[in-house]
């Protein structure tokens, strides 16, 4: 069997894990590893998220390989899993709450509009992705997490003005991407 294919596992490894090969499944899965990890750090907020983000993926994936139709799909499948997986900790920092059930009522009452909230939140999402990686950790530490200027800048070893410059940056960056300009 190959284990290297168009990326970290072929096709043949891939479709033995979609049949329950343990060994296939445990090739893969550690051959993920790097790249789940790698991808979350880039997207995620902090680097426990990240950490979090990718055993959740690499979790995922053991689990339900067996659910992927296209052995070709396999490592854009695991992208999505890592990125809705650091979306969701995201939302979960800035809405800890629990979803009540007048809130669920909304979403039923208005699917077009959540349809187009999760276009909108996909298109973000994509938008932040491919920042440079200090914009988009400023950029997701400000406006996401919310943390004040000062921490931010500490955290990342920036002057306040710099941050503030890559914030900038960043958000400029995303409107154009969106298509949004003031």
């Amino acid at each position: 069997m190959s284990a290297v294919g168009h990326g970290w596992a072929g096709e043949q490894l891939v479709a033995a894990a979609q049949r329950g090969d343990r060994e296939a499944i445990s090739a893969i899965v550690y051959g993920a590893h790097p790249h789940v990890r790698r991808f979350a750090h880039h997207l995620c907020a902090s680097s426990d998220d990240a950490e979090e983000a990718a055993q959740e993926a690499l979790i995922t994936l053991y689990r339900k390989i067996g659910t992927l139709r296209a052995t070709t799909a396999l490592a854009s499948w695991m992208f999505r899993i890592v990125r809705n997986e650091c979306l969701r900790r995201a939302r979960y920092l800035l809405d800890p709450g629990p979803q009540t059930a007048v809130a669920a009522t909304d979403v039923v009452a208005s699917a077009e509009d959540e349809v187009l909230r999760r276009l909108d939140a996909d298109e973000l999402a994509q938008a932040i992705a491919v920042l440079p990686d200090l914009q988009r950790r400023v950029l997701i530490m400000r406006d996401v997490l919310g943390y004040p200027g000062r921490t931010t800048a500490d955290a990342l070893g920036l002057s306040v003005a710099a941050m503030k410059s890559q914030l900038h940056r960043a958000r400029a960056a995303i409107r154009h991407s969106l298509g949004h300009h003031p």
